[in-house]
């Protein structure tokens, strides 16, 4: 590897592959925060889900009773 990279040339060493590891984290970073609203987006609709079947439930308890 070392070998490699050696024989690379300097423009390619000190400019290229910067670029390319800048690129690749900048996609690598949104990639994550994608999933993590994704997740946060799915947990919502859940609580969402659960708080209006709970209301839905205590409302048919209630009109159960009288």
């Amino acid at each position: 590897m070392a070998e490699l990279w050696k024989s690379l040339p300097s423009w390619v060493r000190n400019i290229v592959v910067p670029i390319i590891a800048l690129v690749v984290a900048w996609k690598l970073m949104w990639f994550v925060i994608g999933v993590v609203a994704g997740l946060v987006g799915f947990l919502i609709n859940v609580l969402l889900l659960v708080g209006i079947a709970a209301a839905v439930v205590i409302l048919v308890k209630k009109a159960a009773k009288s």
